[in-house]
């Protein structure tokens, strides 16, 4: 049995990854691609309880060291249970968001580096790594458009924090990719759907050449 590929899109809030992992799910299924698509946090029963604690929006939420402690176990727990599972019997797994959201989101606060957070994913998920990491970079008055079209109910904890904070994530996806790049296809999210999900595909078939 051939090893599946593991992909994962990343980005700041209202990037779209959403979308385009259902819409490139759905195109590499057509090319007989079989496919499973999955979230961090989340993807497992205990990964989605440890999601609900994080970004519910009561109380007054984590300590920053907890809430990377919290995203380690839910990682831990969707890599052993879902995406090893998966890959091994062949599939490719598409995840909305993995260990580079992470970085850029709990890592440098409240004294955690990025070296933390990589040490976390050791210990907690063997280290693993995505075979591809889809990057979608937008401009920040699309992104608030998105979000305020996306959120009419309101944002949830880490959606709900203020612009600088999400400014500063951004950045940080751009480091990270920046300081890998051959795991990293950077793609324009601020496109239509169909026109951005092109990109995505002209980035991901090669992969698909490899097996």
């Amino acid at each position: 049995m051939t090893r599946g590929k593991f992909i994962a899109l990343e980005g700041g809030e209202g990037a779209g990854k959403s979308t385009q992992a259902r819409m490139l799910a759905a195109a590499l299924e057509r090319r007989g691609v079989t496919c499973t698509v999955t979230r961090e946090p989340g993807g497992t029963p205990g990964a989605e309880t440890i999601r609900r604690l994080l970004l519910g929006l009561d109380g007054e939420g984590w300590h920053p060291r907890a809430e990377a402690l919290l995203f380690a176990a839910a990682r831990s727990d969707h890599v052993e249970r879902l995406i090893l599972p998966a890959l091994e019997a062949g599939a490719w797994v598409i995840c909305d968001r993995f260990v580079d959201s992470s970085r850029a989101y709990q890592g440098g606060t409240a004294g955690l580096s990025d070296a933390d957070i990589l040490e976390l994913h050791r210990i907690g998920s063997g280290g693993l790594l995505p075979d591809l990491t889809l990057l979608f970079e937008i401009d920040p008055a699309v992104a608030a458009k998105r979000l305020a079209a996306r959120d009419v109910e309101g944002a949830d904890r880490i959606g709900g924090r203020n612009a600088t904070y999400h400014a500063t994530v951004v950045e940080a996806f751009a480091r990270i990719a920046g300081a890998e790049p051959g795991r990293f296809a950077r793609i324009d999210g601020n496109g239509d759907a169909n026109g951005v999900h092109d990109t995505v595909m002209r980035a991901v078939l090669p992969l698909q050449e490899q097996t």
